[in-house]
């Protein structure tokens, strides 16, 4: 199982259009496109797997940001709910991890009120192997198997023990957002 870290210690993602010179100009006009071939490539492999409960799109024609869903792994207390994440692409993908937030409020140890993740493969864990589709698929299974050693949120860890008061909590917390 992957390790959670604290996200507040991330190294920063390139923007896809910051330049400092021509010469640096060129060099992530090269890096954007690498990094569009691979994501092309990862939304096709997406699209082709029929992987059950994540997705993920593009935001728009911008491929550097894309909208995921993720639903709740079966026999857990997340299950049947879905979740709304953002992911955004730095142009040192797949060399620098992609930043992944959840978009729907997340009640969970390991996800804070502003939908930060505590997962290590996202951090200094992350490699180059990796893909959407993995990262997708490890944070279904965190929702699932959380890390209360490392947790962001301290109410939910707390709670996480006595499952059926975390399910309540997490019923009501979760209803009362998908209402806004």
């Amino acid at each position: 199982m992957a390790q959670n870290i604290n996200p507040s210690v991330s190294s920063h993602i390139n923007s896809p259009t910051e330049s400092k010179t021509s010469e640096g100009t060129q060099h992530i006009s090269q890096d954007n496109h690498a990094v569009t071939k691979r994501l092309q490539k990862e939304l096709m492999v997406l699209m082709m797997s029929g992987e059950k409960g994540v997705s993920a799109f593009p935001e728009g024609e911008n491929l550097f940001k894309w909208v995921a869903t993720v639903t709740g792994p079966d026999s857990t207390v997340y299950e049947g709910l879905t979740y709304k994440l953002a992911l955004e692409f730095g142009s040192g993908y797949p060399y620098s991890a992609p930043v992944v937030k959840f978009k729907t409020p997340c009640f969970h140890p390991n996800v804070d009120t502003c939908g930060n993740i505590c997962l290590d493969i996202l951090k200094e864990k992350w490699s180059a192997l990796y893909d959407i589709r993995t990262i997708l698929l490890s944070i279904q299974s965190l929702l699932g198997e959380p890390n209360n050693e490392s947790p962001l949120n301290i109410q939910a860890a707390d709670l996480w023990p006595n499952q059926v008061k975390f399910k309540k909590y997490l019923l009501e917390h979760y209803n009362s957002h998908s209402k806004n």
